[in-house]
C-alpha cells in the first residue's frame, strides 16, 4: 500500500527535513492508519485535514528534539 516512513532526524537524515519529507511522511501514515491510498470523495476533506495535523505534529516534534551532543532544531517555523 505505501512505503516506509523514514526517520526524519539527523544523524539519519544528513540534512534538516524538508516540508516535502514532512508532509511525505504524514501522508503515508494516514494511507497506513486510515487504510487507503487515496480518500474518495466524501472523506477527502477528513483525509487532508489529518495529513496537516500530523504534519504539524511531526514539525513541533523535529524542532523540540535534542540530539544527543547536538543542540536543539529551534527556528523552522
Amino acid at each position: 500500500m505505501c512505503r516506509s516512513i523514514k526517520t526524519l532526524r539527523p544523524p539519519v537524515l544528513p540534512t534538516e527535513a524538508t516540508e516535502e519529507d514532512i508532509h511525505a511522511a504524514a501522508l503515508q501514515y494516514v494511507r497506513k492508519v486510515s487504510g487507503f491510498r487515496a480518500p474518495a470523495a466524501h472523506n477527502r476533506e477528513v483525509f487532508e485535514r489529518a495529513v496537516e495535523e500530523i504534519a504539524e505534529a511531526t514539525r513541533r516534534l523535529l524542532d523540540g528534539l535534542e540530539v544527543r551532543g547536538g543542540a536543539a532544531r529551534a527556528g523552522r517555523h
